[in-house]
C-alpha cells in the first residue's frame, strides 16, 4: 500500500513538472514567434523606405543607375528571403552594402543632403534600424533561452516528446561602407 502510495505520489510530481516544462516551453515559443514578427515588420519596414531614399538620390546622381539597380535587386532579394533567420539575415547584409553606398553617394551633393525629403528618409531608416537591432537582440535573446531549456535535462525530453526544436540566431553582418571615411588630419 505503501508503495502504491509512492508511485502515485512520484506520478503526480513527474506530471507537474512535465506540465510546468511544456507551459515553459510554450511561453518561450510564442516569445520567438513574437520576437521574429517584431523583426520582420521593421525589416519590412526599411525595405519600403529604399525605394524613395533611391528615388530622391536618383533625382542628384542619375548617372549612378548600376547602383539603383542593385539596391533594386537586393532588395528584391531580401523580400523574398522567407523566413529562414539564415537566408533572411544573409538577404539583409547583402542588402545593407549597396543602401549604404547610397547614402555616402548622398554625401557628393550638398543641395540633396540639405532636402527636407532626404533628411526625412535618411531620419527614418536610422530609426528603422534602431529598432531592427533592438527587435533582434529581443529575439536573439528569447532563441538562447528557448535553445537552452530545449536542451536542458528534464525540459530535453518534454522538448523533444511536443517537437519542440531548437531555433537560429539572427544575424545581420554590419556593413563596412557604411562607416563613413573620417579624415583627422590638420
Amino acid at each position: 500500500m505503501h508503495l502504491l502510495l509512492i508511485l502515485l505520489g512520484l506520478t503526480l510530481i513527474l506530471t507537474v513538472v512535465g506540465i510546468g516544462l511544456y507551459n515553459k516551453l510554450i511561453g518561450l515559443r510564442q516569445m520567438v514567434n513574437n520576437g521574429w514578427s517584431d523583426i520582420d515588420v521593421q525589416l519590412k519596414r526599411r525595405s519600403d523606405l529604399i525605394p524613395a531614399l533611391a528615388a530622391s538620390v536618383k533625382g542628384y546622381a542619375a548617372h549612378e543607375q548600376k547602383l539603383f539597380d542593385e539596391v533594386t535587386r537586393r532588395r528584391r532579394m531580401a523580400l523574398n528571403a522567407g523566413d529562414n533567420p539564415h537566408s533572411r539575415g544573409a538577404a539583409e547584409t547583402a542588402l545593407s552594402a549597396p543602401v549604404s553606398r547610397l547614402l555616402a553617394v548622398a554625401e557628393d551633393y550638398p543641395d540633396l543632403k540639405a532636402s527636407e525629403t532626404f533628411l526625412n528618409l535618411q531620419t527614418e531608416l536610422s530609426d528603422t534600424e534602431s529598432k531592427i537591432e533592438h527587435a533582434r537582440r529581443f529575439y536573439n535573446g528569447a532563441v538562447r533561452e528557448l535553445n537552452t531549456l530545449v536542451q536542458s535535462v528534464p525540459a530535453n525530453i518534454v522538448a523533444g516528446a511536443f517537437g519542440f526544436r531548437m531555433r537560429e540566431f539572427f544575424e545581420i553582418a554590419p556593413s563596412d561602407a557604411a562607416l563613413p571615411d573620417l579624415d583627422f588630419s590638420l
